[in-house]
């Protein structure tokens, strides 16, 4: 196994820190000491914390598009895929006791006026992420599981907002019920 960069060792950690405790909450010396590397090096790898920031998004969206590769790639029906999709993701509420959320989600609210730079990069996350269930929608479409009377990108972005807020309503209450009746409505309701 190959030894970790200091860049990566910061990366690594401050997708881990800043996921946990959120940006404003967390200092370098906090990502340094969880990287368990001087915090000088940190500026000889980053300008700032907001460029460590921009990195981590994009890190957290290539995890996210790896995730979704299923989604795209999979057998079975496009309904049945994106079912899945988001019954796989809600499963990731439970593993961290509902504390965590997305973090697309998290600094999308916690830094949206805060640092253009990581507004940026959330926004183009979260459109590569709609594109990819506007894709599917649009296969269920055609195959006519779904009703041509809104466009698949409507739908899609629709969707992934609705998941997000019912992501931090179950932070907010600590369990499922929220991701559960986004699971319902949205496969027994709205692409019906």
């Amino acid at each position: 196994m190959a030894k970790l960069t200091t860049r990566e060792k910061l990366l690594t950690a401050g997708l881990e820190t800043l996921h946990k405790r959120g940006f404003n909450a967390t200092g370098v010396q906090d990502i340094t000491d969880a990287a368990k590397v001087p915090k000088g090096s940190f500026y000889n790898h980053f300008e700032s914390k907001d460029a460590l920031g921009v990195e981590v998004v994009g890190r957290y969206a290539a995890m996210g598009a790896a995730r979704r590769q299923a989604l795209v790639d999979g057998s079975g029906p496009p309904l049945a895929r994106l079912r899945a999709h988001f019954k796989g993701l809600n499963q990731l509420g439970p593993a961290t006791g509902f504390s965590r959320g997305c973090l697309l989600g998290n600094f999308s609210t916690e830094l949206a006026t805060q640092s253009p730079a990581i507004r940026a990069a959330v926004e183009a996350a979260f459109d590569d992420w709609t594109r990819v269930i506007a894709q599917v929608i649009a296969e269920a479409q055609e195959a006519g599981d779904v009703p041509r009377d809104l466009p698949a990108d409507t739908l899609a972005g629709f969707l992934l907002n609705a998941w997000e807020g019912a992501v931090m309503r179950s932070r907010v209450e600590k369990g499922p019920a929220a991701l559960d009746a986004f699971l319902a409505v949205t496969f027994n309701k709205i692409l019906t």
